[in-house]
């Protein structure tokens, strides 16, 4: 069964992906600098979320090290999936060209994306 994250549950996994096993500290000093929350709403979240099962907790000494549970590709591709079938009726394209239209895309970016659809289109003529 797979657990949806919320925002701020998402915030502390894309730390624990970027930096890998932490400490509730390290993660707080990350997501502090962005919003103002205190060290024990930080921790709270990091307890509710090992008893969730999305993360996985060890002690190191004093401190305890936690690990996300859940992987980051996995994570995205449901929850991206989720967005599509919600919000765009299923309709990937859609998706696409709103978030395309909306932001600025580098040229790097837009070479992958074209590099991506070559090979999508050339998967499906074969």
């Amino acid at each position: 069964m797979y657990i949806k994250p919320t925002d701020a549950e998402l915030e502390i996994l894309n730390y624990l992906w970027e930096a890998g096993p932490s400490t509730v500290r390290a993660v707080h000093e990350t997501v502090s600098a962005n919003k103002d929350t205190g060290y024990t709403t930080t921790l709270k979240l990091m307890q509710i979320m090992h008893d969730k099962g999305l993360l996985y907790r060890t002690e190191q000494g004093r401190s305890h090290i936690y690990v996300a549970l859940l992987g980051q590709e996995e994570t995205q591709q449901n929850l991206l999936t989720r967005l599509v079938n919600t919000v765009f009726r299923g309709s990937a394209a859609q998706m696409v060209m709103q978030a395309l239209g909306n932001h600025t895309t580098s040229k790097k970016e837009l070479d992958e994306i074209r590099e991506l659809l070559n090979n999508l289109e050339n998967n499906h003529q074969s």
